[in-house]
């Protein structure tokens, strides 16, 4: 009995949003590309502020930063570069009902930066998506996904890594060697290739709740 009530209740629900999205109008986005340049002005640093968005870092085939991403008149890409600084923010202008619904499409929900050598400093924040980079160089990087992983290869510090996943993973190979960071790692619910330990220019700091670790450095 207990398990016929639920289902009712299931069911009443789902037909209680099917009638909502059609009195509201739930429907689809439109989608297309937006790609930006920088042209001859330099990076010097890069943040991306985004939420539900896979994001990839890679190495700029140019000289010049690239960012390319889909967008719609209610989720688009706020990109500015001024004083050296490249900023990409999506804003998602929405009423509480344009939430109800399937998300777009994995195509849709992706986000490239191509960077050149030289920038100083990365920080890269997203939700519900993973964050990935090439082998790539920075005197600071910082990365964070709150319910997707972090993925790396022969990422290269001069000063210092944070490294920030809830529900996800962190995973990847760090240039250099164990002696050359401090490490302050903090792990709740997974288990880990690092421990905290003092020593060393560089810091590096690790932070991931319900999810493992699994970062080797590579000399």
């Amino acid at each position: 009995m207990k398990i016929l009530k639920k289902s009712l209740a299931a069911l009443a629900l789902a037909a209680s949003l099917a009638s909502l999205c059609a009195l509201v109008g739930c429907s689809e986005q439109t989608f297309t590309e937006r790609t930006f340049a920088s042209g001859e002005q330099a990076v010097q640093s890069v943040v991306v502020d985004v939420a539900d968005r896979a994001v990839e870092v890679v190495a700029s085939e140019d000289g010049q930063a690239h960012v390319a991403g889909f967008e719609s008149e209610q989720e688009y890409y706020d990109i500015t570069l001024e004083g050296g600084v490249l900023t990409v923010k999506l804003v998602q202008d929405k009423e509480w009902t344009d939430f109800i619904g399937t998300k777009p499409d994995a195509q849709y929900r992706a986000l490239t930066i191509a960077l050149p050598a030289g920038v100083a400093s990365l920080t890269v924040a997203t939700t519900n998506e993973d964050v990935r980079l090439e082998p790539l160089a920075f005197d600071a990087v910082s990365l964070s996904s709150n319910g997707g992983n972090l993925v790396f290869e022969s990422l290269s510090a001069g000063e210092s890594i944070s490294l920030t996943a809830k529900n996800g993973n962190i995973e990847g190979t760090i240039a250099g060697g164990w002696d050359d960071f401090s490490i302050d790692c903090t792990v709740k619910k997974g288990e880990s290739s690092l421990v905290s330990k003092e020593g060393g220019a560089k810091t590096l700091t690790v932070d991931c709740n319900n999810g493992d670790v699994r970062v080797q450095f590579m000399v």
